[in-house]
Formats: structure tokens, sequence, C-alpha cells
């Protein structure tokens, strides 16, 4: 960690603006997991000042995503036509109001659906971007405890421990990475 090293001695804004920068970024990637910022921060400013910076990050990269997501959609819409997938964003696009407000708090709250997947079919919908800000935090915030939470007791451990499990999380994404990968060329 020898950019934490590195800002030690920086006035404290300047680390602030890099974790929310790297939050945003991680965010319009829409695949990075954000865990290592919510680590680096944890690290950094405590626990509780690095959950809040987490969560102010993740909130402020989801909204400037589906920002620039609607757009590009928006800029796509024409040229996409008979996809199969594009009919599922055809039914998201009809939502809207209280539905909507849901179905992302849902989908923020359920731990295994991917962040920028959630993200990109918001603003497929006609939903607007408070009631998805809103929604969208709200639903963030209790993964974000829970990730901030493991985090911070992982961090706890020796350091044969913390070797330990992240080779165990490497080996279950290859494994995990092999077996859908084999399920798709079956089912051809």
């Amino acid at each position: 960690m020898s950019l934490i090293e590195t800002l030690s001695g920086q006035p404290v804004w300047l680390a602030v603006v890099i974790s929310l920068t790297v939050s945003i970024l991680i965010a319009m990637a829409g695949i990075i997991p954000s865990a290592f910022v919510t680590a680096a921060n944890i690290v950094y400013f405590g626990f509780s000042l690095g959950l809040f910076l987490s969560i102010l990050g993740e909130a402020l990269g989801a909204v400037i995503s589906f920002i620039l997501y609607r757009k590009g959609l928006k800029k796509l819409g024409g040229k996409i036509d008979s996809v199969k997938a594009i009919k599922l964003l055809e039914k998201l696009k009809q939502t809207k109001g209280m539905e909507a407000f849901v179905l992302v708090l849902v989908l923020r709250l359920f731990p295994f659906a991917p962040s920028g997947l959630v993200t990109l079919a918001a603003s497929y919908s006609t939903m607007g971007t408070w009631t998805f800000a809103v929604s969208s935090t709200i639903g963030k915030i209790p993964a974000l405890l829970i990730e901030a939470y493991s985090v911070h007791t992982v961090l706890g451990w020796e350091t044969e421990y913390q070797l330990a499990a992240a080779s165990f999380a490497v080996a279950a994404g290859i494994c995990y990475y092999y077996w859908t990968t084999m399920r798709k060329k079956r089912r051809k």
C-alpha cells in the first residue's frame, strides 16, 4: 500500500479527492470490485470515516455512471434493434416511479447483482436521476457495511491468514470462471 504511505504526510483533503476519484472511475468501469478502495479508506481514514467515504464515493460514482450510460444509450438507441438481450432492457425501460425505485433498491441489496449492470439497466429505464441516486445509495449502504466490516476484520488477521484468504478467493474466482465457461460451451 505504497500510495497510502505516500499520502500519510499530505493534506487529508488530497486523500479524500483521490479516494472519491478512484471510486467514481471504478463505478464508471462497471466491472471492477470496489473492495480495494474500501480497504484503503479504512486503513487510511479509520473505520467510520473510511466507510462514509466509501458510501459517498460509490453514490457519486453510480450517479455519474447513470448519467453517462444514459447519454451513451441515447446515442446508440437508433443503432440497436434486434439483439435478444435488448428485449429485457425494453421491459426495464418502461419501469418508472416507485416500481423503479424499489427495483434498484432491491438489486443494490442483492449482493451478487453486478453494480454496473444495475446502473446500466436503470439508465435505460425512464426513472429520474434523483430517484436513482436515492434508491441506489440506500441499497448500497448495507452492502458497504458488510464489505467494510469484512475488510476491517481481515486487516486484523495475521499475514499468513490474509494470504490464505486471498489465495482462496483467487482460486474460487478461477474455478467460477472455468465453471461458467464450461457451462456456456455445453449449452452450444
